[in-house]
């Protein structure tokens, strides 16, 4: 086995421990070192056994990607607490702190503030707008500035997961008392 290389390995040991048909399989970093091709198909078959053979799949990871695209269930546990158990898109709704509203704008415009929103970037014709979830909707914030200036494109950005966690960890947010 010493000439597999590490995606390869990773594979070999996924299919042992599924030689008996188990019905819960944990897994302790399953991706951890691999290149983003390997990760990918380790990622597409434990979904796959998921699904298909309908296995637990109770997984332990620092790589947020892994939750992001394999998990329907977070739990966050430091120094033996449970801190938050839920969807990842709660933890994001939760404590994922601003989203931004990017929009290409039609026309030049001098001033393109807008209430319920801060500009966080602007070049050119192109501004970025963050705003929080509990303070304002995508669509109010979309339809106050189209009542104001004419919009080529527009995109509405999610926090992203690992960024959601970094603020939780740095800001305290689940500390318990």
């Amino acid at each position: 086995m010493r000439a597999l290389s590490l995606g390869q390995r990773m594979r070999a040991d996924l299919a042992a421990a599924l030689l008996h048909d188990p019905r819960i399989l944990f897994l302790d970093e399953p991706t951890i070192g691999l290149d983003v091709v390997a990760k990918e198909r380790i990622r597409r078959f434990i979904r796959s056994i998921n699904r298909e053979q309908g296995v637990t799949v109770i997984l332990t990871t620092h790589d947020l990607g892994d939750v992001q695209r394999l998990c329907e269930r977070v739990m966050m546990i430091d120094h033996g607490n449970l801190l938050f158990d839920g969807s990842p898109a709660d933890l994001v709704t939760r404590f994922g702190g601003e989203r931004e509203l990017v929009v290409d704008f039609a026309e030049d415009y001098d001033d393109v503030s807008v209430a319920g929103a801060r500009i966080a970037h602007r070049d050119g014709r192109r501004v970025t707008y963050r705003f929080m979830r509990g303070a304002i909707s995508a669509s109010e914030l979309i339809q106050r500035l189209g009542a104001r200036y004419r919009i080529e494109d527009l995109s509405v950005r999610e926090p992203q997961i690992e960024d959601t966690v970094r603020r939780i960890y740095e800001q305290g947010l689940l500390r318990k008392t």
